[in-house]
């Protein structure tokens, strides 16, 4: 069983790295199409899978997790197909839309279907495992993206298919069929909502990224960031009082589960800002091909599944907040290097190479810990949700940081493409060194994070009532 899950996984995690070193070929395809445009291939889909990945976790949780988990198999493999026949950059990301659809199928299913029969006492372990999945996908991402994009681009969404059918065919037999813990009959999720927070990120991503061509000033970015605001207020209230909310209020009153769920968020802003932006960097400044780009960034990721593995006794024994918290440091010192010492003339080896190397260890101290405090921290009907929820944050965090870094980058004075780029190494390690802030209160909490399961279950009732 977890071979299926982890191949669906390991696709829709590999889909992010590969995409993002294909996107300057991706530009030169669809006739020099700039930054901002292209930058809706990566944040259209993070948009789309943040703001489903809740109803998903609902819906599964509702009428069992092994047809919600084969459905968005088959959606993730079908629109990976219609995104490598895209003949404009409008399709492709209306196809990755779709994509992402199946993506927000998958994912909270796959973490619910392998803690579903998982003994309590080694979920924390499990958790570890699936997030070291992803891990595992960022390493060999970049180069696989690269020699892929020899290729052609297209192949960077064409090789989802046999993998997507082998996943699908397999999981029809092994997958468990139970795995339903909520009641059949009751009400959907809040779709409306779904709506509004989708409106609000999206909104909130275009004035980032079209403030540099608007102006900070103008109608346009003041009235779109004015919207984000609205539609997220509007959000969080119809979230309080729907009685299936997209984002269930009491889960966010289980100190471990908010604190980490918050760090997630925050610390994928600046992980997902530091991956585009040294593909942007390889490529734009230093002129590097994809191939070379994916062999330059490969050493961070490939650092994250070991340190990540590594890592469980320590977490075991001295807290997930500890190891997170020195995770989010330690990548802000790696993003903090890339700004002291990258130049157009610097050399690989004593610039880029050693900021690669803080910031695989700083994701792989971060990324699986939290993951795994949060998850621990959830009662058993609230797994798939819960998880949705974390993974929601975390594609809100993508789209904040690509948006930010695009911000940033898109329209430098010329002459000064370097200077852009140390800003956004700067904004990238404000948002990693928030995260370490977030992790605080897990520090507060003396046990391991996996031993918290049944008082957060108390927690969330109490909450609810």
């Amino acid at each position: 069983m977890f071979a299926t899950v982890a191949a669906a996984v390991f696709m829709s995690n590999l889909d992010l790295f590969i995409v993002n070193v294909a996107l300057p070929a991706m530009g030169r395809s669809f006739g020099g199409s700039d930054l901002g445009s292209l930058s809706w291939v990566l944040n259209g889909y993070a948009i789309v899978f943040a703001a489903l990945l809740v109803v998903a976790g609902r819906v599964a949780d509702r009428s069992g997790h092994k047809p919600v988990f084969l459905a968005g198999l088959a959606v993730f493999t079908l629109a990976s197909v219609g995104c490598a026949l895209a003949p404009n950059v409008g399709t492709l990301v209306a196809a990755r839309l779709v994509q992402a659809a199946g993506a927000a199928l998958v994912m909270p299913t796959s973490l619910a279907l392998l803690l579903d029969t998982t003994a309590p006492e080694r979920r924390a372990g499990a958790v570890r495992a699936w997030a070291s999945l992803g891990g595992i996908a960022a390493g060999l991402g970049p180069v696989a993206g690269g020699l892929l994009v020899e290729a052609g681009w297209r192949w960077v969404f064409l090789v989802n298919v046999p993998v997507g059918i082998a996943a699908f065919a397999l999981g029809v037999k092994v997958l468990p069929s139970p795995g339903r813990v909520g009641t059949p009959k009751s009400p959907l999720p809040d779709l409306f909502g779904a709506v509004l927070l989708t409106g609000s990120i999206a909104t909130l991503a275009l004035g980032l990224v079209k403030a540099p061509d608007w102006g900070w000033t103008s109608a346009g970015t003041v009235g779109g960031l004015a919207a984000a605001v609205l539609l997220g207020a509007w959000f969080v209230l119809r979230s309080a009082r729907h009685p299936v909310p997209i984002v269930e209020l009491p889960l966010l009153r289980v100190p471990a589960f908010a604190s980490a769920a918050a760090a997630l968020t925050l610390f994928t802003v600046a992980f997902a800002g530091m991956l585009l932006g040294a593909v942007l960097w390889c490529q734009g400044v230093w002129g590097y091909s994809a191939l070379r780009t994916g062999l330059a960034i490969a050493p961070g990721p490939l650092l994250v599944p070991a340190v990540a593995l590594l890592l469980g006794p320590a977490v075991a024994r001295w807290g997930a907040g500890r190891a997170a918290l020195a995770g989010s440091v330690v990548f802000a010192a790696g993003t903090l290097w890339w700004a002291a010492t990258l130049g157009t003339g610097s050399a690989y080896a004593a610039s880029l190479l050693p900021g690669m190397v803080l910031t695989g260890l700083g994701v792989g101290m971060t990324l699986p810990v939290l993951t795994g405090a949060s998850a621990a921290a959830l009662p058993p009907a609230r797994f798939a949700t819960g998880s949705a929820i974390t993974s929601m944050g975390r594609q809100i965090g993508a789209v904040l940081g690509v948006a930010i870094l695009v911000g940033i980058l898109d329209t430098p004075a010329p002459g000064h493409a370097v200077a852009a780029f140390r800003h956004g190494w700067y904004a990238l390690a404000a948002a990693s060194l928030l995260a370490a802030c977030a992790t605080v209160p897990l520090l507060r909490e003396p046990r391991p994070a996996a031993a918290r399961a049944t008082g957060a279950a108390d927690a969330v009732k109490a909450g609810a009532a």
